[in-house]
């Protein structure tokens, strides 16, 4: 059921009424009083440029160079984005301040994702960190180049939270956990922004896609959501806020809609909860023709409707479709769309651009030459793919290898050549080539004639001779190093898969190169969690490698050869079978658990053929000490309503070599007047333990970390017993249990 044009009007203005400024009032009112309807609709549309056609979305209605240019003098456009090299944006930024009637100044924006002319590893590997200040550092790096090329602009971070691993862009973002989530939203903001916008380093940041497209229904890409108001509270939400929190002054609207309104066209969404309830007071981007899709979705009749729709919902800048510079005016004209909101809109984005300082310096990153290369960040870019490999298993301490003294057999479709190791989302790379893992490997040993280097089989498909080839590798080799996952091709925007598992042509290599009975340490390459089967599954060794970026190869090495401890951890859930996603560790618990005494017992929340337990939990990884959980200790076996419990935990390294533990910190409240997960990440440390050493890891909670949305539909924290863990993974641990009291003393009981 549709709302009327009045009632949105209403909800759009009284979530907008009293926002904060972000500018210097007089140059902005001033702007605004001279602006004609058209010019400030101009300042609410955005286009890529001609020149840089559509990348991989639909073109819609490009206009000719020269008619771009028209509309950039006529100030019918208000950024760029994506645009290659910085001669056009030069032209089209002259274009707009020197023969526009006003001059005001484009914005140019671009996907920086992972890196620009250095790639560092893509976000979902770079969360395996654990560490958002790296995550922090990798996105300054970023900015840094990308602003020396001329953009002010990022559409990135996504901080949707990802549980179904057929969903393609999970790659994307930072995993299936919210409190993992939203510290690595607020670190990427912090990292591509920067202390102060008005820098000429600083990019603005633009959390995305708002909201809930993470939980696209089968894991397909664009596909409907339907989820309750209290999971999309507490589960979807919390990325965004910690994001606007960071700073962040844009946001991406989503391309799905929730409870049947699409989210380009919500205006409880874009205005109730984002401006209303949260207080944001920059601008809202769509996604790329997003407001256009709402005729496919079923809610707009005709372009005209999509747009008024889309505007009054809260959608400032409409994303390549045209629609605002076709329809705006004309909606205003007829009194369907108010001036306030238009006069808002417009304000804001001016504001925006006032605060990156493009009204006193437009030219800013595009005057002089860019360097195409960034040899002191190749550094960083290396450490941060160091530090996101995970070690799934090792067997028999088969890893580290020695560098000399072994024949080592590297097969597999990955194994040589700079292909597939970015990752999507790699738009802006630098002239030198990301290093292979042959390469790597190469520089690492102390004689690179040990190496033998054979493909094996094809991303997909079989090549001749292929499975022959590598059983002879490894029949001449002491360890096989199998390089195989997913190619670039296979994770990503509209990259959705309905099998989880490795091709079958790698598999079939797989089985082949076990069959010669060598040592096998599987290099995992993927975008997203995997089910593995077969003899990847039971292979000696397993490191998930992702897409690292430009310093694959010798990060590889560096792990490999245990020049750097493997130290990175899972921060999704790898399931035992395609058929068990979506799977997250803090699932709900049902009426009928499986017991752990009876774990076939019958008429149970089971499947058939497997267990509902992933095959590597989130939160796993291992590393080349062995670290032993001795003791939990809690400071009190109560937490006063406004007091402070910490939670200590006592490791000892009892391996030959130092180990880097992510010390993780689970909680449950088992019994609360709505359903509660059965277990909560709510804090981790890294520590770096010597072999032999001993130490303490001590967590600190408070109520607030106890919290829930409640029944009533508003933020609770009901008194009463918790179960708290102290882990290396979100499986296992040791465990402690400690009561909240309630706001007085006498009240201790749940109800």
């Amino acid at each position: 059921m549709r709302l009327p044009t009045l009632v949105l009007q209403a909800l759009v203005l009284q979530a907008l009424a009293g926002l904060p400024a972000h500018a210097a009032p007089s140059r902005i009112d001033d702007l605004l009083a001279r602006m004609t309807v058209e010019e400030k609709v101009g300042q609410l549309s955005l286009f890529a440029p001609v020149a840089a056609g559509a990348l991989a979305n639909p073109v819609t209605r490009q206009p000719s160079a020269e008619g771009q240019r028209d509309a950039i003098r006529a100030g019918r456009v208000t950024g760029l984005f994506n645009g290659v090299g910085r001669e056009g944006k030069r032209e089209a930024q002259t274009i707009a301040v020197k023969q526009s009637r006003l001059g005001i100044p484009l914005l140019f924006g671009a996907d920086v994702i992972h890196g620009f002319r250095t790639v560092f590893p893509v976000p979902l590997a770079e969360a395996a960190s654990w560490d958002p200040s790296l995550a922090e550092r990798t996105a300054r790096a970023a900015a840094i180049e990308a602003t020396a090329d001329g953009f002010r602009w990022t559409f990135a971070p996504m901080v949707d939270i990802a549980r179904d691993a057929r969903w393609g862009r999970t790659v994307e973002g930072a995993g299936e956990d919210v409190f993992l989530g939203a510290r690595f939203a607020a670190a990427r903001v912090r990292g591509f922004q920067g202390p102060d916008l008005a820098r000429a380093d600083a990019m603005l940041a633009t959390p995305k896609h708002f909201a809930a497209y993470g939980a696209a229904s089968g894991g397909l890409d664009y596909n409907t959501v339907d989820i309750s108001e209290r999971t999309l509270r507490e589960v979807y939400l919390p990325p965004f806020r910690a994001a606007l929190d960071a700073g962040a002054l844009s946001v991406m609207s989503a391309f799905n809609e929730i409870s049947g309104v699409p989210a380009n066209a919500n205006p409880w969404l874009l205005g109730s909860v984002l401006r209303g309830e949260w207080g944001f007071g920059g601008f809202v981007v769509s996604d790329y023709t997003a407001d256009e899709e709402l005729i496919a979705h079923g809610v707009a009749a005709d372009a005209r409707e999509a747009t008024r729709l889309s505007f009054l919902a809260g959608s400032d800048i409409s994303m390549q479709s045209g629609l605002y510079n076709e329809h705006l005016p004309d909606l205003v004209a007829d009194g369907e769309v108010p001036m306030a909101r238009l006069d808002d809109a417009v304000r804001r984005v001016l504001a925006v651009k006032e605060k990156l300082g493009l009204f006193d310096d437009p030219m800013r990153g595009l005057d002089g030459t860019a360097p195409a290369d960034w040899p002191e960040h190749r550094a960083l870019a290396r450490e941060a793919a160091r530090r996101a490999i995970v070690l799934l298993r090792n067997e028999g301490d088969l890893l580290p290898l020695p560098r000399q003294g072994r024949r080592i057999a590297l097969i597999g479709p990955f194994a040589e050549g700079p292909h597939d190791l970015h990752g999507p989302w790699t738009l802006f790379p630098g002239p030198r080539p990301p290093v292979s893992l042959a390469e790597g490997l190469r520089a690492a040993l102390a004689d690179s004639s040990s190496l033998t280097v054979t493909a094996g089989s094809g991303v997909d498909r079989p090549v001749r001779n292929g499975l022959r080839d590598a059983m002879a590798a490894a029949r001449n080799a002491d360890v096989v190093l199998l390089a195989i996952g997913e190619g670039e091709a296979m994770s990503g925007e509209a990259r959705s898969r309905t099998d989880i598992s490795l091709p079958a042509a790698q598999q079939a290599l797989a089985e082949a190169v076990a069959s010669t009975g060598k040592p096998v340490i599987v290099l995992l390459r993927n975008g997203r969690a995997m089910a593995l089967t077969g003899a990847v599954r039971e292979a000696r060794a397993i490191a998930v490698t992702w897409f690292l970026g430009s310093e694959t190869g010798h990060a590889v090495a560096d792990v490999l050869f245990g020049d750097a401890a493997p130290s990175g951890r899972l921060p999704v859930s790898f399931p035992q079978a395609s058929g068990q996603v979506p799977f997250h560790y803090d699932h709900k618990p049902t009426g009928r658990p499986v017991p752990e005494s009876a774990p076939d017992a019958f008429y149970k929340a089971r499947y058939l053929d497997v267990s509902h337990e992933p095959l590597y939990a989130f939160g796993h990884g291992l590393g080349y000490g062995r670290i032993r959980y001795d003791a939990v200790a809690l400071s009190h076996q109560r937490l006063p309503w406004n007091g402070v419990l910490e939670v200590t935990a006592t490791l000892t390294n009892t391996g030959p070599r130092a180990m880097d533990e992510v010390v993780q910190l689970y909680v449950r409240d088992p019994v609360a007047s709505v359903t509660r997960p059965v277990r909560q990440l709510k804090g981790f440390e890294r520590v770096h333990v010597l072999p032999g050493a001993t130490v303490q890891v001590t967590f600190r909670l408070q109520r607030a970390d106890l919290g829930f949305i409640g029944a009533d539909g508003t933020d609770t924290v009901e008194p009463g017993a918790f179960d708290v863990w102290v882990a290396p993974s979100a499986t296992g641990g040791l465990k402690a249990r400690f009561l909240l009291e309630g706001p007085t003393l006498h009240n201790v009981g749940k109800r």
